[in-house]
């Protein structure tokens, strides 16, 4: 995006470069869960339309939802010969070009039709924000029920969380069956789900790890309590993912399926988390910016055919009215976008969060909202010249009928002086 140095972007980007598929390496064995730090509660409001109905959409505009692309996640190098790719070099974006035989046989061999086998990542933006106070109680008070321990890091709340009752789908079976094989020369794959957490970020965004659908439906109408504005059903985002441990090649993430070393290290998770947790809210914003352009894109039309905009003074000032409301609600979570500030204090988290950041394509996303944001701005601006001019037009109106006014009075004074001197 072209712009000016002196101008400040709408919405912050972060701090890692523009292009995707940069690959990074830290070890990552020695990330261990920090001492939490609780700080103030920060609300939100965006204004936007309520429903008491939960629907999903998956509405994120990554072009590595419908692609085969390839992101390596950073962790301990492995003890063989073959040379890393340098960090500064894209990575893979074929699974051709994955040179790692076990990694490379299980790339080629994972598909839609393994979803049902691999335990799943959802990510869902339900709400403007969540009442966090509120929720911690209650995820407190159901420590017996649900196993839970809530941790709060800055503005998101980690706890384990499991149904025992009739929402609980059952994880009892062979230990066997955890480990499975797609090919001769694949790795080994572990797809049990016995760890099923959630990361629930204060601006509106759940993230689910070890959920069944039906476990995600059950917990998404208990945190119907806890939301601030809740979106309407077709508001609603979703990112899918489903994720395995494996210790036979480098994590990644590629087509939607993301790789561990291991899958009880919920700091890995966190990071990986905030991304999609960015990734769900860009998506809101995405659809808010694309729905108000399809709505208003009739006005420059009618410029250029009539040279005016046929809307009323009162059509016009509601229309300034919402496209102001789409900033605002935009420009309110532009800080959602940067990087979380964990990473500062936890900076060993910061490759995998970019690694994941990137595959998302959430700077390139960040880009082109804020072009869009700019289209918006220059419609607001033409709007406001409109109800100017129209506003100008009304007042020299006016002064032209009191110009005929008077002369009409003139004209008629005249008329009587000339009649009464006739007299």
């Amino acid at each position: 995006m072209s712009r000016d140095d002196s101008q400040t972007p709408l919405l912050k980007q972060g701090n890692e470069p523009s292009q995707t598929g940069k690959n990074k390496y830290l070890p990552t064995d020695a990330i261990s869960p920090p001492t939490t730090k609780k700080k103030p509660i920060r609300s939100s409001s965006t204004g936007l339309n309520k429903s008491n109905t939960s629907s999903t959409t998956t509405g994120a505009q990554r072009t590595s939802r419908t692609t085969q692309k390839l992101k390596l996640l950073p962790e301990e190098p492995f003890n063989d010969k073959r040379k890393q790719p340098n960090g500064d070099n894209t990575v893979y974006s074929q699974v051709n070009r994955i040179t790692d035989m076990p990694a490379r046989k299980d790339a080629e061999k994972l598909g839609k039709a393994h979803r049902h086998l691999l335990p799943r990542a959802t990510g869902y933006c339900t709400a403007s924000s969540y009442n966090m106070r509120d929720l911690i109680r209650w995820l407190r008070d159901s420590r017996k029920i649900h196993h839970t321990h809530p941790k709060l890091f800055d503005e998101c709340l980690y706890t384990p969380f499991v149904y025992n009752d009739w929402r609980g789908d059952s994880r009892d079976h062979d230990a066997a069956d955890d480990v499975i094989r797609l090919d001769d020369e694949g790795g080994e794959i572990d797809v049990s789900d016995k760890h099923s957490e959630l990361f629930i970020f204060e601006y509106g965004v759940v993230v689910m790890w070890g959920f069944t659908e039906r476990e995600e439906k059950c917990f998404l109408t208990d945190l119907e309590r806890f939301e601030k504005e809740k979106l309407a059903d077709e508001d609603i985002q979703v990112e899918e993912f489903n994720y395995y441990v494996t210790k036979s090649y480098q994590p990644r993430i590629y087509n939607d399926f993301i790789t561990l070393r291991d899958g009880s290290n919920y700091m890995v998770k966190l990071s990986i988390s905030h991304a999609i947790a960015q990734s769900v809210k860009i998506s809101l914003f995405e659809e808010l910016v694309d729905n108000t352009i399809e709505d208003t894109q009739d006005i420059p039309q009618e410029i250029a055919s009539s040279g005016k905009v046929s809307m009323s003074k009162e059509d016009i000032m509601k229309s300034i009215g919402e496209l102001f409301i789409l900033r605002i609600n935009i420009n309110l979570h532009g800080s959602v976008l940067d990087s979380p500030e964990i990473m500062w204090s936890e900076p060993q988290l910061e490759p995998i969060y970019q690694a994941t950041r990137g595959y998302l394509e959430i700077n390139q996303r960040v880009a082109l909202l804020n072009q869009r944001l700019e289209v918006i701005s220059d419609l607001l601006q033409m709007l406001k010249e409109q109800l100017g001019h129209s506003h100008e037009e009304y007042l020299e109106f006016i002064v032209i009928i009191l110009v005929g006014v008077e002369v009409l009075i003139s004209v008629i004074n005249i008329a009587v002086d000339m009649f009464a001197n006739k007299s």
